[in-house]
């Protein structure tokens, strides 16, 4: 999907705003997937992705990109300074560039990840755009799922954790995991059929 034209400043900034706010179930699946659990009982993604997209906003004139996946690419950038400048003033360290490179990195890792859980091989331009839209609708059915179901789809398919180290995590039985996994998916599948209803 392309972004609208740069033929008017003002519309633009609107549209690139609306645009925004449609990412924000997936940078908080992103940032969600970039904390283990001591740092999400410490450290409020919610708050995290919210000055992302206030940042955002502020300087959407410095956004030259055309395309939803330039803006994901844009708005990743921009949540990885901002981890990490939340996970710096949690251990009270200095500036580290390289935490945030690093999570840069994470995050892009774990798109991609994502990506190919919902891809196929060769796609066209079309292809793409749908491709993107579904991205987003995943990350907007994840927030739906009760919190043990999302956490162990997000742990299993989009960390690739074994069902193990998922049952390990959750202080659950591989039994139990492989239970909220079905559950899980059947849930993602049910919320994604019916948001392409509407």
């Amino acid at each position: 999907m392309k972004l609208p034209p740069d033929e008017n400043g003002s519309k633009r900034n609107g549209d690139l705003s609306e645009k925004f706010n449609a990412f924000r179930p997936y940078l908080l699946m992103l940032a969600r997937l970039q904390f283990d659990e001591m740092l999400q009982a410490k450290l409020d993604e919610s708050d995290i992705v919210q000055q992302t997209l206030l940042e955002a906003h502020r300087s959407m004139g410095d956004f030259r990109g055309k395309t939803d996946e330039e803006m994901a690419g844009w708005l990743r950038t921009i949540l990885a300074r901002n981890l990490a400048d939340e996970l710096r003033k949690f251990r009270r360290d200095k500036r580290d560039i390289r935490l945030e490179a690093s999570l840069h990195a994470a995050m892009n890792q774990s798109s991609v990840r994502i990506e190919r859980w919902l891809a196929t091989e060769d796609r066209s331009p079309s292809q793409c755009a749908m491709a993107n839209e579904q991205l987003l609708a995943l990350a907007a059915a994840l927030m739906k799922l009760p919190q043990d179901q999302r956490r162990a789809v997000e742990l299993f398919h989009l960390q690739g954790h074994s069902s193990a180290q998922v049952a390990s995590r959750l202080d659950r039985s591989e039994v139990a995991v492989a239970g909220l996994l079905r559950r899980g998916l059947e849930g993602l599948r049910e919320l994604m059929r019916e948001d392409n209803v509407r």
